[in-house]
């Protein structure tokens, strides 16, 4: 209600003021015009007068502004009057239209539904049915609607699909999320043109056209539906090739008749009791007898007909006829029982599921009767206390509805039994589904969900899916840890920019700055838009690499990496290599700058030392000639050195090049012998090593480069001089094998040990051998180096009992070829 305000005018204010400065101008006029007596008789007067005054003000004021209150409440009243019309008539519009809404507001397990129920799902008439999906869904389309429903309320994950009903309908149901909350919608998909709709209040419970035209077709026998003028409006595939004998139905050619007026008419006239079927048999001039059975339809009427007198009246009441057809067709298990659980009906799916006598079930056997046989045959499952299970089974004579019991049978299979009461309270209907499949299907999904869950918990990096409402869907535990997001704050609802608020408290330097840059490339819903990555560097220094990728459903996904200490090694890595490419160009440039200089003085050396052992400058004596040859090989040895260091460098430089040439074998081979005896350092009084030289005839020409091929002969013939005892043998074998030429170097030393001749040619390796001075490590590896530019190969064995074994093979006409061009 409007809050009543009262106000006091300025002509009102001044007339009060006027009043009480009378009064308090009255003892001022006692002395000049009026006597005491008077203005003693006169104040209760004007108290009075300026009490009605105030009141009569105020009383004013009060109705003035209760009008408007009332004017206002009018008002008010009118507007919400119009507002529950209009919610009236949308209401009236939603539930008028075959269309049901189920929408989740509060508990995830309570949904409210919008729309007429029963009109768009004819077996449902509740919420709870509708969401016993496998009660009117096919199932395998229930259990994909379950599925995707429980996606859409655990992930908000949208869906629309087409699931097949029971009866031959069509479904189309669709899920969303409107304003946070999930909702579905389920409306039937018409394959062919509607029937009129008719109210559930008028149907009484009877059957419709609709219903029975989606049954017929399963029959195996000649089935029709007509509307309430009695025109055919379906007929089965049965009926069709019975009067038309195997021939199609042209376009546009109405359906034949397979009966004649009269008995059209006759059939008209019989008025089944209650609705029920009534059977007949007529005497076809065609067909034969045909037993024919119709039933009233709420909207027409509908029979099939049986050739050969297949309904005994005597044996089959007629609406046990047709239910024993109709079950017939299905191949779920069924079985009817009385009220005295007698067996009345059953199909062939239930006898061939629990392998049981055809016979012996048409003589009606007790239900207690047929648990009895299953469990002698093993088939029930096993209950430690056989009779309480069969008495609480037996219990569903007195259901009030319909209750469902899982069994699991010995042979590893799974029933889901329904016991649903009989109409009239007339016994029991049973239908054995067999869920093994499913329960499979649902443990399967349980378990990926269960690894699915696993494997993201596992892995190092941070993994958040949004849906296209920013709400987080999936995640692991990672994103709380890189992030310090409370993990009891997070779900599969939490939205990005709760996320954001809650970076802002733990990360209050940038924690939301952060997220809000995020939030704008995860919630872009442009068509065009790109799979983005990226790297944060947050304030407490920590190193983030994100990538946003988009989903095929629509939703993102953002993985986060906290790579702090891998930049950090990578950053130390690289200052390294920088470090060591800084100290290789040095080491580089001292070695060749200093093996130069190295040269000169030992020019010098070498020049002297040739000088004195000529004895041009005088004659020496015994032991200064002994001095002189030490001298000349230690210097011939230091050049070696020197030249296999020069020669590293400008191969690591990548500028050594091979100057070929024909050469001529022999005089190689010579070279590389005298160079050796020079750098001999032995005296005069010990022996000097025996080295043999063969070399074959008719050798092809040798095209390489002639410097380079002698220094790999000499560097061999030095390194086995150097492992070989005074007087030992040394022998170089030249021959021809195949187009390419053989260099085979033995002697007689003590061999390579076994654990260092896989790394002898390598740079560095040389090592002392039982007792003997390691070298410098460079020749084997000059030679390796220098064989491999010419193409050629070389390997290392050792020899028993004592010595080793190196053979070069190098090409010739190929490396011709190559010098030639």
């Amino acid at each position: 209600m409007t809050p009543v305000t009262f106000r006091i005018n300025k002509g009102v204010a001044k007339l009060g003021c006027a009043t009480l400065a009378m009064l308090a101008a009255k003892p001022a006029l006692a002395q000049t015009d009026i006597s005491t007596a008077q203005l003693i008789s006169t104040t209760p007067l004007a108290i009075a007068l300026g009490a009605l005054l105030c009141g009569g003000v105020t009383t004013y004021l009060a109705l003035r502004q209760y009008r408007k209150a009332e004017i206002m409440r009018v008002k008010s009243q009118r507007q919400l009057a119009e507002l529950s019309a209009a919610l009236d008539e949308k209401g009236a519009i939603l539930h008028g239209m075959r269309e049901v809404t189920l929408i989740w507001r509060g508990e995830a397990k309570k949904a409210d539904s919008i729309g007429p129920i029963h009109a768009t799902i004819p077996s449902c008439t509740t919420v709870d049915d509708v969401l016993d999906f496998k009660a009117w869904l096919d199932s395998k389309a229930a259990i994909e609607v379950s599925f995707k429903l429980d996606e859409l309320q655990a992930q908000g994950r949208e869906f629309e699909y087409r699931a097949p009903g029971l009866g031959d309908r069509d479904y189309r149901i669709s899920g969303r999320v409107v304003a946070g909350k999930p909702l579905i919608r389920i409306s039937p998909r018409e394959v062919e043109v509607d029937e009129p709709y008719v109210l559930a209040e008028t149907r009484n419970n009877v059957p419709t056209i609709e219903t029975y035209a989606a049954l017929i077709d399963k029959f195996n026998h000649p089935a029709w539906v007509r509307n309430f003028q009695g025109q055919l409006v379906k007929v089965n595939a049965a009926y069709l090739k019975l009067a038309l004998g195997g021939a199609g139905l042209e376009p546009d050619q109405p359906i034949p008749e397979l009966f004649d007026d009269e008995a059209l008419a006759r059939h008209r006239r019989l008025d089944p009791l209650d609705g029920g079927p009534l059977s007949v048999t007529e005497e076809h001039e065609e067909f034969g007898v045909l037993d024919v059975t119709l039933f009233k339809l709420s909207d027409g009427a509908a029979g099939y007909a049986v050739q050969g007198l297949a309904s005994n009246e005597e044996r089959n009441d007629p609406k046990a006829s047709f239910l024993t057809a109709a079950i017939n067709e299905l191949r779920t298990p069924v079985a009817v029982f009385d009220g005295a659980a007698q067996l009345t009906h059953f199909n062939k799916a239930f006898a061939e599921f629990w392998e049981m006598d055809i016979q012996w079930l048409e003589t009606q056997p007790s239900e207690k009767a047929i648990l009895d046989r299953l469990r002698t045959q093993g088939k029930l499952p096993m209950e430690p206390d056989y009779k309480k299970w069969r008495a609480q089974h037996l219990e569903a004579y007195g259901l009030k509805k319909t209750r469902e019991t899982m069994w699991h049978l010995p042979s590893g299979q799974a029933l889901n039994v329904i016991a649903s009461p009989a109409p009239h309270e007339r016994g029991v209907i049973y239908v054995y589904h067999n869920v093994t499949e499913q329960l499979a299907l649902e443990s399967r999904y349980n378990a990926l969900i269960h690894v699915q869950d696993e494997t993201l918990n596992a892995l190092s990096e941070a993994v958040a899916v949004f849906g296209t409402d920013g709400r987080l869907k999936l995640h692991n535990a990672q994103l709380s840890r890189i992030w310090k997001l409370p993990m009891n704050k997070l779900d599969k609802q939490t939205h990005i920019a709760d996320i954001a608020s809650i970076s802002a408290e733990t990360l209050p330097e940038d924690g939301a700055r952060i997220w809000g840059d995020l939030k704008s490339d995860i919630l872009d819903l442009d068509t065009e838009r790109h799979d983005k990555k990226g790297r944060i560097v947050r304030s407490d220094n920590r190193l983030i690499d994100y990538a946003i990728v988009r989903l095929p459903d629509s939703q993102t996904l953002v993985t986060f990496v906290d790579v702090t200490e891998g930049a950090s090694f990578e950053k130390v890595l690289k200052e390294r290599n920088e470090a060591l490419e800084t100290a290789d160009k040095l080491k580089d440039a001292f070695v060749q700058n200093i093996s130069y200089e190295f040269r000169s003085p030992l020019t010098n050396i070498i020049g002297f030392a040739d000088l004195l052992a000529s004895e041009a400058a005088g004659p020496l004596t015994e032991k200064q000639k002994d001095y002189t040859d030490f001298i000349r090989a230690s210097s011939s040895s230091l050049g070696l050195l020197i030249d296999n260091i020069l020669d590293l460098t400008t191969i690591d430089a990548g500028i050594a090049e091979l100057q070929t040439e024909v050469l001529d074998v022999p005089s190689l081979v010579e070279k590389a012998r005298k160079g050796v005896l020079a750098a001999l350092q032995v005296g005069r009084d010990e022996v000097p090593i025996n080295l043999e030289i063969s070399i074959a005839d008719n050798l092809p020409t040798f095209v390489a480069d002639g410097t380079r091929i002698v220094q790999v002969l000499y560097n061999l013939l030095s390194n086995a001089v150097r492992y070989s005892d005074p007087g030992a043998r040394v022998s170089l074998n030249v021959f021809e094998r195949g187009g390419r030429i053989l260099f085979v170097v033995e002697d007689e030393g003590a061999g390579i040990p076994d654990d260092i001749i896989a790394s002898v040619f390598d740079r560095f390796e040389g090592r002392a051998v039982e007792g003997r001075q390691r070298g410098a490590g460079l020749g084997l590896s000059i030679v390796k180096t220098f064989v491999h530019m010419h193409g050629g190969t070389v390997a290392i064995e050792r020899l028993q009992p004592s010595g080793t074994k190196v053979t070069v093979n190098l090409p010739t006409e190929q490396v011709a070829k190559g010098a030639a061009e």
